[in-house]
């Protein structure tokens, strides 16, 4: 996954004659070689077993993508394509991209199997923003999308997606939006559409169709919305429906680009967030369907930060208390400057779930 090479410009456009230094583009390998290091050298590694991903087969992503999609992607690959201003491959993507794919569906094969309660997939390019048919912001492949599809054709009969990272799922959203046996629950920075690859805005009225009415969650936060808007996120909307719900196993898209000091986001969340939010997946799989919990990468793009902030996601998901100092908090939080609308949310979902 490493070799999935998304350049340098101008943050996630292409290069500028203006300017001497550019950036790489903001979704690169070093962010997860800094993943990989601090969980394994910081005091959450006697916590963890390490296993090998490996490559998706090209038949296991029709379980979510058209085989037509799939090989546009793969062809795209042979020759270099950019997308959109934002999302690109190269001519050395495609194992990469199969690589997060595969691995994600061997995270959930370890859950799905019993030999592993929790698993997490250390994985790149991310894949929330992938619908069927559409490549979008940095994604190809749906990776929670297809491990809730495997879930489900395992037997499973309810599965949620519970989504932190700071966009919209939109992809996960169009997977699912007429379905009722996979629960998508969104929690995002109040961004709206932001074009045709992402006609999705991600409001609380977008609550799904058909059977899928009411399964189909979408809670916008306001910029800087900090750690209390996320726990009471939880305590209010994430965790009564999920109760109501019941589902057998949760998938967690488990990005950290809502942190206080991520490019790509703007909702103020420290080590300390994070970690409410790990403890609230943590417990609430433990309560209502044995602990089963498929944790996938996702965004977080401070190359040192988010690495910090996942470890600490993973803290609370174990039930382990804060062992690893936050590097960067300056502020205390103080998240009523920025209540969040819950009340627009509880009022789009009222007929399908009883709230606090």
């Amino acid at each position: 996954m490493l070799e999935h090479d998304t350049g340098s410009g101008v943050f996630e456009s292409g290069p500028s004659a203006l300017l001497d230094v550019p950036e790489l583009h903001p979704e690169n390998a070093e962010r997860v070689r800094n993943m990989r290091s601090v969980l394994e050298r910081g005091p959450i590694g006697e916590h963890l077993r390490w296993h090998d991903g490996r490559l998706a087969e090209v038949e296991e992503l029709y379980a979510v993508h058209p085989p037509a999609y799939v090989d546009e992607i793969r062809s795209a690959c042979e020759r270099g394509r950019r997308f959109s201003p934002t999302t690109l491959v190269s001519d050395r993507s495609w194992a990469p991209i199969l690589a997060s794919a595969g691995t994600a569906l061997a995270a959930g094969d370890a859950v799905l199997s019993g030999s592993a309660t929790v698993a997490y997939a250390l994985v790149r390019p991310p894949g929330h923003h992938a619908a069927p048919g559409q490549a979008d912001g940095y994604c190809f492949f749906n990776q929670c999308a297809l491990v809730a599809e495997r879930a489900r054709a395992r037997g499973l009969d309810r599965v949620a997606v519970v989504d932190w990272d700071v966009h919209h799922g939109n992809g996960t959203q169009a997977c699912f939006y007429g379905r009722d046996d996979v629960l998508t629950i969104s929690l995002h920075m109040r961004h709206g559409s932001w074009g045709p690859s992402h006609p999705e805005t991600g409001a609380p009225d977008e609550v799904g169709e058909g059977p899928g009415t009411g399964y189909n969650v979408n809670v916008e936060l306001g910029l800087g919305a900090g750690d209390r808007a996320y726990r009471d996120a939880f305590e209010q909307i994430v965790v009564p429906i999920l109760r109501q719900y019941r589902p057998a196993l949760i998938v967690g898209a488990c990005g950290q680009d809502a942190s206080a000091f991520d490019p790509n986001g703007r909702l103020s969340v420290s080590m300390a967030g994070f970690h409410a939010v790990g403890r609230f997946v943590g417990e609430v799989a433990a309560e209502l369907c044995e602990g089963r919990l498929v944790l996938v990468q996702e965004g977080g793009y401070a190359r040192t930060y988010a690495a910090y902030c996942l470890h600490a996601t993973l803290e609370g998901v174990l039930g382990a208390e804060p062992a690893l100092a936050d590097p960067l908090a300056y502020l205390p939080d103080e998240g009523e400057r920025w209540e969040p609308d819950l009340e627009a949310v509880r009022a789009a979902l009222a007929p399908s779930w009883e709230l606090p």
